[in-house]
């Protein structure tokens, strides 16, 4: 006999992986769900003494066991030692006593009708990406796109993406920064526009818990389980994905066993090259969708720089690119290698244009400053590396402030010059490397560019 349940409350946990008190239904509810057996109830962290009496604890939600990273308190709530998780502790606190809720009932059966309504055609190189990448995902086996910046990787992934959803799959596009979520969100609502979709971040408005495409910072997928039948990591090979290991756990958590993970990204890195080759299958491109090269560095000394911006004063070199900028009409990104830094120095650059602003991860207008200077309402931005990647600015020239700074590593450099010359109608630009002397990440930016425009020939 088929017990009943609320669909409101199936669509809203199924996938996902919730504190029992913060859900938006009411007590008894959830209780009554949790009764007739459609939900189910784990705790958050378990706790388990080692063979030589240290405690070993692992957060549910978020898989992390690192014990530099619980802490241990005598719990008033279970009148006894409890634990807690620092990982995930911005999401809600997760504790021994705290109660995790999954659903276990039947599952929620999605759409089969979907449009696509991108008009735009593939490159031959574009097209082979996506037939390549759609067959690895009937495989199951993992696949990466390894494509230039400017190649139009999101494109390639539209094909693979409106199958499955035809499918009735749930699919995810996870990436780890939070600005290129923002990139995608209106690229994909176009392209999908009948597909109930809900982008996943930090501060985001959520209205739509059952979307069938779900675009999500890879710190968001903590809070999923077993939810998607693909899930694409765009920009594989950032900070902070690469370096924290609950990040990767919950992306492979999010997944439904045996769903494929495909990554994407223009510079992966040699562990992710060499594990996929083992187990799935690489698809690379080495042009942009328009055929014109990637433009490369060109380096420029900016002795002492850093004295000079920290007293509020611009360098005369850069300060002659800013101008040139302002007066070509061009618009302008220049990185930092730090927040103080460009922060002090932001009163310069409005001196010569009090339309300038400065943008870092906790800034609070920085979407919004992103926004202008897409929409020409302000000629240039400072940032840090949040903008490696992600962005896309029609005609943006780009300048790099301390690229001898050990935070502008190959990888960073080759993302920030992808930031020049992909629109069709504006395929070059400058892209300035202002240094305090060469490094030799700067040189092997400088070679990796030179590699790709050959054909991925060049050593």
């Amino acid at each position: 006999m088929n017990k009943p349940f609320d669909p409101a409350v199936r669509d809203f946990l199924d996938g996902r992986i919730w504190l029992r008190q913060h859900t938006p239904f009411s007590v008894e509810k959830i209780d009554e769900h949790i009764e007739n057996g459609m939900i189910e109830t784990i705790p958050g962290v378990t706790m388990k003494k080692g063979l030589l009496g240290q405690l070993h604890c692992k957060c549910a939600r978020c898989e992390n066991e690192d014990p530099q990273l619980v802490t241990t308190f005598h719990c008033l709530r279970c009148d006894g030692p409890c634990a807690y998780c620092r990982n995930c502790l911005q999401m809600g606190r997760v504790s021994v006593c705290t109660e995790l809720i999954i659903w276990n009932g039947p599952k929620t059966e999605y759409p089969t009708e979907h449009a696509l309504a991108w008009e735009g055609t593939l490159t031959k190189h574009q097209k082979r990406a996506s037939e390549e990448l759609y067959e690895s995902t009937v495989l199951a086996r993992p696949h990466l796109i390894h494509a230039v910046c400017g190649s139009g990787k999101t494109e390639i992934l539209f094909e693979p993406i409106h199958k499955l959803l035809t499918a009735g799959k749930r699919v995810c596009i996870a990436a780890p920064r939070v600005d290129v979520i923002l990139e995608l969100e209106p690229r994909l609502r176009a392209a999908f526009p009948s597909t109930k979709l809900e982008a996943l971040y930090g501060g985001a408005d959520v209205t739509a818990f059952d979307a069938q495409l779900i675009l999500a910072t890879t710190h968001q997928l903590y809070r999923f389980r077993r939810a998607f039948d693909a899930i694409f990591v765009d920009e594989a090979d950032a900070f902070p994905y690469t370096a924290e290991k609950t990040l990767q756990q919950a992306v492979r958590k999010a997944a439904k066993p045996g769903a494929p993970i495909h990554f994407v990204t223009a510079t992966p890195s040699d562990r992710l090259l060499t594990e996929i080759k083992k187990t799935g299958a690489v698809s690379t491109i080495y042009r942009r969708y328009h055929g014109h090269p990637l433009p490369g560095p060109r380096n420029e000394p900016l002795w002492n720089y850093s004295k000079q911006l920290s007293k509020g004063k611009l360098p005369k070199a850069l300060e002659k690119w800013i101008i040139k900028r302002l007066e070509l009409n061009e618009p302008f990104l220049v990185f930092f290698h730090e927040i103080e830094l460009m922060m002090k120095a932001e009163n310069a650059f409005r001196q010569l244009d009090d339309r300038i602003r400065a943008v870092h991860s906790a800034h609070p207008d920085r979407k919004q400053h992103v926004q202008d200077l897409r929409a020409g309402k302000i000629p240039g931005l400072l940032t840090t590396t949040i903008l490696e990647r992600g962005i896309t600015i029609k005609n943006v020239q780009v300048a790099v402030v301390g690229a001898e700074q050990s935070i502008f590593d190959k990888g960073a450099l080759v993302q920030i010059g992808g930031r020049v010359g992909r629109n069709v109608n504006h395929p070059s630009g400058d892209f300035v490397l202002f240094h305090n002397g060469i490094s030799y990440a700067m040189d092997s930016a400088r070679r990796e560019i030179e590699r790709l425009n050959a054909g991925g020939d060049a050593k």
